[in-house]
């Protein structure tokens, strides 16, 4: 068994493996990952198994390079490199032949995704080889025409994300394809010029997080151990004596963070991007605490900051604590829907989701994993209203702004709207 791009908890391969009688032989990276650390030094240092991956890569673990023209035999299918810069300069995909030598299916990294193309702006600062958006959207132009899409419309195409993951802006739900599909499908695989299509994907993508960097470089030279390294972190149950300059990251809801918390805590609520989030608004060298309800749920925090390599900056985690009543802060949604101008409103959604127009005139608009850098930009002198999208975000912006603006209310405008709606439901 081979395992391509491994996620950091690396059991589920080991599971696997076990369940089929199989042996885990080989990992191959397709490049040095941004939104994810893999597992693919501990593999090798618990199976034995061989590394493979881009001499591009630069790659400080043991390993054996994976380029156009490397085959590895599996059993009774061949994996053949194919060199497919774009998203990354040493980018590779994984060809599939079966033993007639047919092609069946290709993994693609982040190179192709269900509708989409990998983004070609992470690498112009970290990486053992470091390239301009233009250059890198240039490469997938020839890397897509000269080689993916000239493959049978029937090879299967197994991408690295789907739905959610940030090396991409027009992800489809779905988790598979074939080269058929996006053919006809996929916006950035239609006929274009290659200014063109330099244009359309390097146009309109999201916010690059602060871990982003961080990552490939841990990428490349291979992470530590998952278990031993979230074994080592203290847990407590209860409140503790924090460290003066650690950030807290309260993982409870809004409802419970509300009636008390620690002071100056961020509330990032436990969520299905709950990562992405810790990784976008704390910075990758940066001590911090997390907060949570059980200690079940404090488990699952603490996995997911790994994910991401934050268990490196963990001082602690915390479950069960016990706060002091805070005053309820009664949003009066009426009122602010009659004048909002009496009111600072502050738009904390991405700028490809206030480009097309403001919800309010005259919002400040600062998005979400830059506001504790510019928290300074926001005037005092009349009450605080945070908005995004769905609420998420406004919660965690409301506690990073009420930590540093004392002098005036800081009100979360998407709480207010859902309990709104809650009471119009019972009504």
């Amino acid at each position: 068994m081979i395992v391509i791009d491994p996620a950091r908890d690396p059991q589920p391969y080991y599971d696997f493996a076990a369940q089929h009688d199989a042996d885990i032989v080989g990992v191959i990276e397709t490049h040095p990952h941004a939104d994810f650390v893999s597992s693919h030094l501990e593999i090798h240092q618990t199976t034995g198994a061989v590394i493979y991956s881009s001499k591009l890569t630069g790659a400080e673990y043991p390993h054996e390079s994976f380029d156009d023209g490397d085959v590895i035999k599996l059993n009774d299918i061949k994996l053949k490199a194919i060199n497919t810069p774009g998203h990354s300069p040493d980018s590779i995909c994984i060809l599939v032949e079966d033993e007639e030598g047919k092609e069946q299916a290709i993994f693609t990294g982040d190179t192709l995704f269900v509708g989409d193309v990998g983004r070609p702006d992470l690498r112009e600062n970290v990486g053992n080889i470091t390239a301009k958006k233009e250059e890198l959207a240039r490469a997938m132009y020839h890397s897509t025409r000269e080689k993916l899409m000239k493959l049978p419309h029937s090879v299967k195409v197994y991408p690295a994300h789907g739905p959610g993951s940030l090396c991409g802006k027009n992800m489809s739900p779905d988790l598979e394809s074939t080269i058929g599909r996006e053919l006809r499908e996929n916006y950035a695989l239609q006929l274009m010029a290659e200014p063109e299509f330099v244009k359309a994907i390097t146009a309109d993508q999201p916010f690059i997080p602060k871990y982003f960097g961080s990552d490939v470089e841990l990428n490349k030279k291979g992470a530590p151990g998952f278990s031993a390294s979230i074994d080592h972190i203290l847990r407590s149950k209860g409140n503790v004596l924090l460290e003066k300059d650690a950030a807290v990251i309260d993982t409870r809801s809004n409802d419970e963070f509300k009636k008390g918390h620690e002071k100056g805590a961020i509330n990032l609520q436990n969520g299905g991007k709950f990562e992405t989030w810790l990784g976008s608004i704390v910075g990758p060298n940066e001590r911090f605490y997390l907060v949570a309800t059980t200690e079940e749920e404090l488990e699952k925090v603490i996995a997911k900051a790994a994910k991401i390599g934050y268990e490196r900056n963990l001082a602690a985690g915390i479950w069960g604590p016990q706060y002091a009543e805070l005053p309820e802060r009664n949003f009066n949604l009426p009122r602010f829907a009659t004048n909002p101008k009496r009111y600072t409103v502050v738009d904390v959604r991405n700028p490809n989701e206030t480009e097309g127009g403001l919800m309010f005139d005259g919002a400040i608009v600062i998005p979400l994993p830059e506001l504790r850098e510019r928290v300074g930009e926001i005037p005092e002198d009349k009450p605080i209203v945070v908005h995004c999208a769905a609420g998420y975000r406004s919660a965690a912006a409301a506690s990073i702004i009420a930590n540093k603006i004392l002098a005036v209310p800081v009100l979360d405008l998407s709480e207010a709207v859902l309990e709104l709606g809650n009471q119009k439901a019972e009504h």
